[in-house]
This record gives structure tokens, C-alpha cells and sequence, in this order.
């Protein structure tokens, strides 16, 4: 799996749905901030990344 560091997931992932992608739902908050993730149209899953606002 691939991962995005991301500066706004939410943005992010209103683009991405915009555009078609499949978003998988729910997203996951943790102390190291907040994930979610997607498949691209070949089916390759990747990963979201916003970073907490304390690293």
C-alpha cells in the first residue's frame, strides 16, 4: 500500500470522490493524526494521511 501525507483530508477526500475514486469509509482518527483510504482505478489501495497538528 502506498501512503499520502496530506495537508486537509477532508479536502482531499471530496476531490477524490469528485472525481470517481471509491473512498472507503470510515476514516480513523489516532494520536498521530488522521487516516483514510481509497482504491485507485486499477485497484490499488492507498492511504491518507493527515498529519496531528502537533507533529
Amino acid at each position: 500500500m502506498i501512503n499520502f501525507r496530506v495537508a486537509n483530508l477532508d479536502a482531499m477526500l471530496a476531490q477524490l470522490r469528485a472525481a470517481g475514486v471509491e473512498v472507503i469509509d470510515p476514516g480513523e482518527d489516532s494520536e498521530y493524526g488522521r487516516y483514510a483510504w481509497a482504491v485507485d482505478p486499477e485497484g490499488t489501495r492507498f492511504e491518507l494521511w493527515e498529519p496531528a497538528s502537533d507533529q
